[in-house]
Formats: structure tokens, sequence, C-alpha cells
């Protein structure tokens, strides 16, 4: 068997995997894409539907348009895919991928909406790790609902 590429939502309760390593890792600055995110952008990854599939829970669908689709938890919000209706393709968000820094993105794409700023985040200061930073980390890091970034038998676990 081929090596797995898994991913899942924040909470556990979606997970996916993909039979063959995705390609065409990317941002997308779009309008849509950091909506959807709530962030400045959506770094995606994708791969032929026939080489993903989900196997804990179910994806819910909010078409954001005629042509496109987006996928996510229900139970914790997790932007976990995206894909043209007609399309024999699927991606998936890097950031829920057990494993992310396996895909670096290799282009930009949607950069009409791209903020004048984000090609600068990379020069902005860096701060003390959260547990230095942050007297609570370690209270937070103890209550920790997230799922592992591995494969579970069940979720919660227990």
């Amino acid at each position: 068997m081929s090596e797995l590429f898994s991913g899942g939502c924040q909470c556990g309760a979606v997970r996916y995997r993909w039979t063959e390593k995705p390609d065409g890792a990317h941002i997308c600055h779009c309008r849509m894409c950091q909506k959807a995110f709530g962030a400045f952008y959506a770094p995606l990854v994708g791969g032929l539907r026939t080489k993903f599939e989900v196997i804990r829970g179910e994806l819910a669908i909010f078409r954001s348009s005629e042509q496109a689709e987006r996928g996510f938890c229900r139970a914790c919000g997790t932007p976990l895919t995206f894909a043209y209706v007609d399309s024999d393709r699927i991606s998936v968000s890097i950031g829920s991928l057990d494993h992310p820094e396996a895909f670096p993105p290799l282009d930009q794409h949607g950069i009409e909406s791209r903020h004048s700023w984000v090609n600068g985040l990379g020069n902005l200061p860096d701060q003390p790790p959260t547990d230095q930073e942050n007297p609570t980390a370690a209270f937070i890091q103890s209550t920790n609902h997230q799922h592992p970034d591995h494969d579970t038998g069940q979720w919660p676990a227990g």
C-alpha cells in the first residue's frame, strides 16, 4: 500500500486521508478564501477525489458559489476542503494535515485581493515561545481538547 497522508479537524470529529501524496500546494488570497478561513489567505493542497477519503465523521458542505464548495467540521468549524463542483480534484487546508510542513506552498493565487502587507509577515519580530510568554499556557495545554496530529481509534480518547 502507498504512504497515507492524513489530517482532520481541530476537535477530531472529522478525519480524512489521501492514498496518494497531494500536490500543487499554494495559497489563495481571494476574498472568498479569506472569509472562509477567517485569515489573510487560504493554504491549500489537493489531488484526485478518488485518492481522498473521509475516514471519520462527515464533512459539512457550504456551496460558496455556483462553481465551488467548501467542506468543514460542523462541530468545531475547522475549514477542511475546497473543490470545484464539476472537478475530479479536491483540495484540503494544509494546516489540517497531520504534517503540514511537508507541503510548502509553491505559488499564490487570487493576488488581486492580497493585502499589501502580507508579504512582509515573515519579517515581523519573533516573540518568546507561548509557554514563556503566557503564564496560563501550561493550564491551556493541560485542558487541551484538540485532536492529536495522528489517526486515533476513537476520539475523544478513553
